[in-house]
């Protein structure tokens, strides 16, 4: 078998090009270039005569998985002696066969996109998002685009230079309020120390079912549910990682005839879905939480009542003690009068 890929110096096969993204890495080398998709040309031999054409493909170029392949068959992007390939046909050993590589909707995914920013404060070092319900902060699977990294990129293009666009922590889809991100290299190390030295104060408003106690706090470890990857869930598992939430209520009120109460909770740690998770394990899910919430309470709200309305943290530069508090949302704000609660008092003691 012959190889021979136009643009390229080196044999493409000492390269990893398909771009798969943890979402642990920095975003530096994320893109794929026009050298990684060139057309890739290949002169069969009998050593894959009768081997299904993916499989005999995925084998000798093996930077790209049998997946990918067959997706590229299936959208006409690969031909047998000129001619489009077809699912699951035979190769017979004396073909030649051009592949033409296409971006995968990861590989496109650290893209700048035009959008509106709720910025609440910048400079030189940081921006304060006041972030939307509804708008995902990371690309990952099911969202390439339309995130909160991809406005990022588009309203501060040196943010390229900086892991994951200078997110250092996220919130929930469907969370609202308060993110920090970093502006630089020297902002980013700064600020997930102190995520790391739990020294950052993150403070949240929270709607669940029920009456918890006054105040308390939850000190549960936490780690992927056992059974249901998407989930998270207190563990005393050896993967498990410490999870601290610090909770005061601030009313109680009723929708529907069922108890609701009004929630301040204070993050010590930051792991995910920690309030969430918390406050189940209490017996106490969030309002609208469709994941750990009763099936049957959702249409009560759209999402779950979540939102960080304070952010305290060192600033990266002057090392002064910075503050910045957002108002409830207009659909969180409605849940409240729903609730019964008085909502001028909320807002008195979150000032």
């Amino acid at each position: 078998m012959s190889l021979t890929t136009p643009g390229m110096a080196k044999n493409p096969l000492d390269a990893d090009l398909s771009c798969e993204d943890d979402g642990d890495d920095v975003l530096d080398g994320m893109h794929a270039d026009a050298a990684e998709l060139a057309p890739i040309t290949l002169h069969l031999t009998p050593a894959v005569c009768g081997v299904r054409l993916d499989k005999a493909l995925s084998s000798l170029v093996t930077q790209y998985s049998r997946s990918r392949m067959q997706q590229w068959i299936e959208g006409g992007h690969v031909t047998v002696d000129g001619v489009p390939a077809r699912a699951k046909m035979t190769a017979f050993g004396d073909e030649t066969v051009v592949i033409s590589p296409q971006a995968a909707p990861e590989d496109e995914a650290f893209r700048p996109e035009a959008m509106v920013l709720d910025i609440v404060h910048e400079d030189g070092a940081v921006i304060v998002i006041n972030k939307p319900a509804g708008l995902v902060v990371h690309p990952a699977a099911g969202n390439w685009s339309g995130t909160l990294l991809n406005g990022l990129l588009h309203h501060y293009p040196p943010l390229t230079g900086v892991p994951r666009a200078g997110i250092v922590h996220r919130l929930d889809k469907d969370t609202s309020g308060l993110m920090v991100v970093a502006k630089s290299l020297t902002a980013h190390t700064d600020l997930v120390r102190q995520l790391q030295a739990r020294t950052v104060k993150r403070q949240y408003l929270a709607m669940v079912w029920g009456t918890p106690q006054l105040n308390g706090t939850v000190d549960a470890a936490m780690a992927r549910h056992p059974r249901d990857r998407i989930k998270m869930a207190v563990s005393e598992s050896l993967s498990a990682k410490p999870a601290i939430t610090h909770y005061e209520r601030l009313a109680a009120g009723v929708i529907d005839g069922k108890a609701v109460s009004l929630m301040r909770c204070r993050l010590e740690t930051g792991r995910t879905h920690q309030i969430r998770v918390h406050m189940q394990s209490l017996g106490f899910a969030l309002v609208g939480d469709a994941l750990y919430g009763k099936a049957h309470l959702m249409p009560v709200f759209g999402r779950q009542a979540l939102h960080a309305c304070r952010l305290g943290l060192v600033h990266p530069d002057s090392g002064e003690a910075c503050e910045w508090m957002v108002d409830l949302p207009s659909d969180f704000a409605g849940l409240i009068t729903r609730a019964q609660i008085d909502l001028a008092a909320v807002n008195a003691m979150n000032t």
